[in-house]
Parts: C-alpha cells; sequence; structure tokens
C-alpha cells in the first residue's frame, strides 16, 4: 500500500478541509465568467430556441444519480485513496479524511443512540484560533473522550476538530495505537499540547487522569487533584483561553466496586477493574450501561492578557487551576441536581 502525504503540522490545510490540487500541466476546468449586464430600459430580446431543441436537451441531460449510488461512488473513491496513498495526515498522524468518515461513523452511533448524549454550550468554544478544553475524567474505560470529540465534531457551528491528550498507555497499545494517531489524539505532554495550540488546534486534556477514570464508584463525580497545573501553564505560553467542559453519565457505564491491583500489576495496567458485570459475565460484562450523558462546555477564561512569563508564576498556576477546577466542579453539581435519572 502507498505510503501517504505527511503535510507540514503549522501548513493550513492541516486545519481546512483538503482541496484538490492540480497537477503540473493539467487543465484546470474553465467556468464561463457572466455576460454583461443589461442596459436599463433595454431588456435583451430572447431568442428563439431551435423546433425541438428542448426536447433534445431533456433527453440528452443524465439522469440525477440516486442516493445510494452517489454513497457507493463516494465509499469506492475513499477506497481507492487509501489503497494508493493519495490522503494526507499531519505531523502527529492525525488523519482527518479517515476520522471524519470512518471514525466518526463509528462513534455516531454509541454517541445518539446509545449514551444519547446531549450538549450543551458548544457555542462557547471559539470559532477560530487555539483553545484549550479542560474536563473531568471518569467512566473505567475513556469513553468519556471520544464522546467529547463526537459533541465538538458535529456540533460547533465551525465544525471544529478536537485533538485530545491521551496517556502513554494508549501509544503503547497494539491497534489502539494506530486508531487513537489516526483520530487527532497525542503524547498528553506540555510540548505537544503547545505546538497543537499554536497552530490554532482546539485541544482536550483531562488532569485527572486515571486517578479520574479509576476511582471507586463511591467517589463519582467527586474531582481528583488535577496534578500541577501543567495544563494552565501551556495555555498562559500559547495565549489561548481555557474551556472548562462538565460531562455527566460516564461515571455509571461501569459502576467500580473495587480494584485487582495484584492483577493490575501483572497486566501493567493502573488498575482491573471489578464492576457487578465484570469479570463476572466474560466479554458481556464489558458492555458499558446504556446511561444518559450530558456535556457541557462552560464559559471560557481567557489567558492572553497575562505575559508570557506569567506561565513561571506558581501562584497563578495555582489560582487558575482551582478556578477552572471549581468551575468543572460546580457545573457537575448543578447537571446531577437537574437530572431526572441516570437512564433517561
Amino acid at each position: 500500500m502507498a505510503d501517504a502525504k505527511v503535510i507540514p503540522f503549522d501548513d493550513d490545510r492541516s486545519r481546512a478541509r483538503r482541496r484538490p490540487v492540480r497537477a503540473e500541466g493539467e487543465a484546470a476546468a474553465v467556468r464561463a465568467l457572466p455576460g454583461p449586464k443589461e442596459a436599463p430600459g433595454e431588456p435583451e430580446e430572447p431568442v428563439p430556441a431551435p423546433e425541438g431543441a428542448e426536447g433534445a436537451r431533456e433527453s440528452e441531460a443524465p439522469p440525477a444519480a440516486s442516493g445510494w449510488e452517489r454513497r457507493l461512488a463516494g465509499g469506492l473513491a475513499f477506497l481507492r485513496r487509501r489503497v494508493t496513498g493519495e490522503y494526507e495526515v499531519d505531523e502527529f498522524g492525525y488523519d482527518e479524511e479517515l476520522t471524519d468518515q470512518v471514525l466518526m461513523s463509528l462513534l455516531r452511533p454509541l454517541y445518539e443512540k446509545y449514551f444519547r448524549v446531549e450538549v450543551k454550550g458548544v457555542e462557547n468554544i471559539p470559532a477560530e484560533g487555539g483553545a484549550l478544553i479542560v474536563a473531568n475524567h471518569s467512566g473505567t474505560l475513556p469513553l468519556d473522550g471520544l464522546m467529547m470529540q463526537v459533541a465538538v465534531h458535529d456540533h460547533h457551528p465551525a465544525g471544529r476538530h478536537l485533538r485530545l491528550l491521551a496517556a502513554d498507555l494508549v501509544f503503547v497499545l497494539p491497534v489502539v495505537n494506530e486508531l487513537a494517531r489516526k483520530a487527532g489524539h497525542t503524547l498528553a505532554c506540555a510540548e505537544d499540547a503547545e505546538r497543537l495550540l499554536r497552530a490554532g488546534e482546539i485541544v482536550g486534556v483531562m488532569p485527572e487522569g486515571f486517578k479520574g477514570i479509576g476511582k471507586p464508584f463511591g467517589e463519582r463525580y467527586k474531582l481528583q487533584r488535577f496534578g500541577r497545573g501543567g495544563f494552565v501553564s501551556t495555555a498562559l505560553r500559547a495565549g489561548v483561553p481555557i474551556v472548562p467542559c462538565s460531562i455527566v453519565g460516564a461515571e455509571e457505564i461501569y459502576p467500580m466496586l473495587g480494584n485487582a491491583k495484584t492483577l493490575a500489576r501483572l497486566l501493567g495496567f493502573p488498575y482491573f477493574p471489578l464492576t457487578p458485570t465484570f469479570p463476572w459475565l466474560g466479554p458481556l460484562g464489558a458492555l458499558p450501561l446504556p446511561t444518559k450523558w450530558t456535556i457541557q462546555f462552560g464559559e471560557p477564561i481567557p489567558t492572553d492578557s497575562f505575559a508570557p512569563e506569567a506561565a513561571e508564576d506558581p501562584m497563578l498556576m495555582f489560582n487558575l487551576t482551582d478556578q477552572v477546577r471549581e468551575q468543572i466542579q460546580h457545573t457537575l453539581y448543578k447537571l446531577l441536581v437537574q437530572r431526572r435519572s441516570v437512564f433517561f
């Protein structure tokens, strides 16, 4: 299989829809320019068509392709580009075409039909330029990050794409590693995050990490520590706003009642969950419960008013980190009060 073309990350094409590139020497399609406007008061006399010409034009016009034919043609063209390598990825491995046409299509039924995600405040994400979305993390498996990615992709008025920062474990797992790169995820490090933000991308981070998704069910919706404020420092250096995000519903998909720590160490996992169904029901126990989700994006917190050296001020980072954390926690409590039930 041919290799895909790698485009520089700071190329504008990494953030815009791809336009077909005309090969050197290839003739471009010529579009006729509109004719001169009629002078006022001198309407142009219509030229009568030759007898039978109208019927001939109707008979020569190709019939409009049906919906399934267009989809089939599009699918075949997509497969041809994949086989021949006529597609582009950025320096992080992000494949926008594959994400839009395949990965989002696979996640969308889970998002719309299974978890029935309700999205609020998506307009708080800037229409252009970089921004850092900071969200709570829960659910034993990181499905909340994927659902947040679909929410931004499908509901943002400007059609923005979310680039998630993922833990090291994601990039050592076979298959998962390749899919994560194709979907635009990258390693959760300050250098990659800052580079993405300076390039005008929307970046998502969940500072709780494994402490958030691996916490017991009894501590659901109680935020864990947000680290040492590294995400705030990154946003300050890039001069981008921080958008708090609160996710309700993910805590109950795998109620974690225990943690088999010995087994987790043997497998190299941060935890090994014990839920009411897993591992007792085998593969069937890995099916998440169909809870009702709400994802709310809060008011952005601007950082462009601070000087670049403010990123080295530990007190400022502590205050901003605490502000973001408190806003997420307050919104979680508010959404929980408004929720009718876990499943409806």
